[in-house]
C-alpha cells in the first residue's frame, strides 16, 4: 500500500493560516491578538531602503522584460503620497525591503513634516513574504486623520491586507482592519485584491478601485465603498471583456473616473490596447461615458462607448499611467503607445501622449518618446495654462531598461504642446523609475520615486522632488529619530 505525503511550502502554510485568521476576524475578537502578532510588524527601519524587482528573463541584453527600482511601483497602484493639510504633512508609503541574499517586500509607511523639512525613521508594517513588488502599499487618509494603508497582492497567491493607524496622524502603530463585503446575501472577509487605488472622501467615505483576478490571464477591473473602510459594499465590476484590463483612476471636484486598456483574447497579457473611459456621478452607483451616456456595467465588448481611440487598429500597445481632472470637471489621461512589449529599440518610438475630454471630443497630442515601455511618470494639473509631466523620459545609463533620467514637461495649451523646462536628475550610476504625484500635492513635495540597476539586482534609494524641480534623496542610514533629506547637486 503507497502512502501520499503531502509538503506544502512555508508560503503556501503562512498564506492558508492568514485567510483562516482574517476570516475569523469577522465573528472574534480573539483572532485579532493572532492576526496582529503574525502580520503587523510596527517597527522601526534605520533608513529608507526601495525594493528592487524584476518580471521576466528576456534573455538578451536588457535581461529582463522590466526591472529596476520599484519602490513606488506600479501605475496602477494610487496614491503613494497623501498631503494633510491639516498636520502639514506629506504622508507617504513605498515598498521597502529586507537585507540579505533573498530580500523580501516591506511595507513602510512614513511622512515629510514640512513645518521641520524632516523625516523620521519609517515604519515597517509587514513583511509581504515575497519579492513581487506587485504587492507594494498605497495610502489613504480619513476624515478624522486616520492613515491607512491598503496591502495588495499580485493575483490571488498571496493574501491582501487593510491597516488603520491607531491615532489621527501618526505613523507609529497600525491595526489590522477586519473589513468586509457583500457578496451576494452573506458578508465575506476581504483577504485579497489587486491594483488598488484607493480614494477617501469626506461625508462619503472610501471608494476604491482594483483588479481581481479570476484566473491567471483574466484580469477584471472593479470597485468597491465603505463609509467607514470596515463594511464596504458590494464589488461592482466595470469592464470584463476578453482577457481583462489595467486601469488608472482619480477624483474630479463631482466625479470619479477610470481610463482603462484592454487584453485581447488569445494574445496573452503582454498585449494590451485601446483607450477606454468611464465615470461617476454618484460615489460608484452608476456609470457614464465621457458624453454623459448612460452605461450598463459591467462592459463586456470590445466596442463600446466607453472607447476613448481605437489603437488595437493601429497596431499600438497602450501602457496606462494617470489620469486628473481639469478645472472644468474633465478627464485627461496620460499613456504610453509602443509597437511590441519586448525592450529594446524595434518597438520605438514609445510615445507619451495625453487624451483631453473638451466637453465634446477626446483631443489627443503626443507629449515625447522615451526608451521603455515601462518609463512612468505622472500628470499635475497646476493651472489652465500650467499641465506639467514630470518622469523619467530622458535615457540613462541602463538605456531600454524601464526610468532614466528624470525631466519635467510643461505644457501652456492644454498639452497641445509641450516644453523640457527641467532635467531633475543627470549623470545617474542607475535609471530613476515611477514618479508618482501625491495626492493633494504641496510644493515642497511634489513627486516621489526611487531608483536601480536596470539588469542586475541593486541597492534603490528613495527621492522626491519640490515643485521648481529641486530633487532631495531620503537618508538610507539614519542616527537620530529624524534626518534632512539630501538636497542633490
Amino acid at each position: 500500500m503507497n502512502t501520499l505525503k503531502l509538503t506544502p511550502n512555508l508560503s503556501q502554510v503562512r498564506h492558508w493560516l492568514t485567510l483562516i485568521a482574517l476570516s475569523l476576524l469577522a465573528l472574534s475578537s480573539k483572532t485579532t491578538v493572532l492576526a496582529e502578532e503574525t502580520i503587523t510588524l510596527n517597527s522601526k527601519a534605520e533608513g529608507y531602503s526601495g525594493i528592487w524587482y524584476m518580471n521576466h528573463p528576456s534573455k538578451d541584453e536588457y535581461v529582463y522584460k522590466y526591472s529596476g527600482g520599484m519602490g513606488t511601483y506600479c501605475a496602477k497602484h494610487k496614491p503613494f503620497a497623501v498631503y494633510s493639510k491639516e498636520a502639514d504633512k506629506t504622508f507617504f508609503c513605498y515598498g521597502g525591503t529586507t537585507k540579505g541574499k533573498n530580500p523580501q517586500l516591506l511595507h513602510m509607511v512614513s511622512f515629510f513634516d514640512h513645518k521641520s523639512k524632516t523625516v523620521p525613521r519609517p515604519t515597517i508594517l509587514l513583511n509581504k513574504h515575497t519579492n513581487d513588488a506587485h504587492d507594494n502599499p498605497v495610502i489613504s487618509i480619513d476624515a478624522e486623520g486616520h492613515i491607512w494603508i491598503f496591502s495588495t497582492s499580485h493575483g490571488t497567491q498571496r493574501p491582501s491586507y487593510i491597516h488603520r493607524s491607531k491615532a489621527p496622524y501618526n505613523i507609529d502603530e497600525f491595526e489590522l482592519v477586519p473589513a468586509t463585503y457583500m457578496d451576494g446575501e452573506k458578508r465575506t472577509a476581504i483577504t485579497n485584491f489587486s491594483y488598488m487605488q484607493a480614494w477617501h472622501r469626506p461625508g462619503k467615505g472610501f471608494l476604491c478601485f482594483f483588479t481581481r483576478y479570476r484566473n491567471p490571464v483574466q484580469r477584471t477591473i472593479g470597485v468597491m465603498s465603505s463609509k467607514d473602510g470596515v463594511t464596504w459594499g458590494a464589488w461592482k465590476r466595470l469592464a470584463a471583456f476578453e482577457s481583462g484590463h489595467y486601469q488608472v483612476s482619480g477624483f474630479g471636484q463631482k466625479l470619479a473616473g477610470s481610463a482603462f486598456n484592454h487584453h485581447p483574447k488569445d494574445k496573452g497579457v503582454n498585449w494590451r490596447t485601446n483607450l477606454y473611459y468611464v465615470e461617476t456621478l454618484d460615489f460608484g452607483n452608476s456609470w457614464q461615458s465621457s458624453n454623459g451616456k448612460k452605461l450598463s456595467m459591467p462592459l463586456l465588448q470590445v466596442d463600446n462607448s466607453a472607447l476613448v481611440h481605437d489603437y488595437a487598429s493601429e497596431g499600438l500597445n497602450v501602457y496606462m499611467k494617470d489620469i486628473r481632472f481639469d478645472q472644468q470637471d474633465r478627464p485627461v489621461i496620460l499613456y504610453l503607445t509602443s509597437k511590441g512589449y519586448e525592450s529594446g529599440p524595434e518597438n520605438a518610438p514609445r510615445t507619451w501622449t495625453t487624451a483631453r475630454w473638451d466637453g465634446e471630443n477626446w483631443i489627443i497630442h503626443p507629449v515625447t518618446t522615451s526608451d521603455n515601455n515601462y518609463d512612468t511618470g505622472s500628470l499635475w494639473l497646476v493651472a489652465k495654462d500650467d499641465w506639467r509631466i514630470i518622469g523619467p523620459s530622458e535615457t540613462g545609463p541602463q538605456a531600454y531598461n524601464p526610468g532614466g533620467e528624470v525631466a519635467m514637461w510643461v505644457s501652456e495649451d492644454q498639452g497641445v504642446s509641450w516644453q523640457k523646462t527641467h532635467q531633475l536628475t543627470s549623470g545617474s550610476q542607475m535609471n530613476h523609475s515611477y514618479v508618482r504625484q501625491p495626492m493633494n500635492a504641496h510644493d515642497d513635495f511634489f513627486a516621489l520615486w526611487a531608483d536601480g540597476h536596470g539588469r542586475k539586482p541593486t541597492t534603490s534609494r528613495i527621492y522626491f522632488s519640490d515643485k521648481e524641480g529641486n530633487v532631495y534623496q531620503l537618508p538610507e542610514t539614519m542616527k537620530g529619530e529624524h534626518s534632512k533629506p539630501i538636497l542633490m547637486k
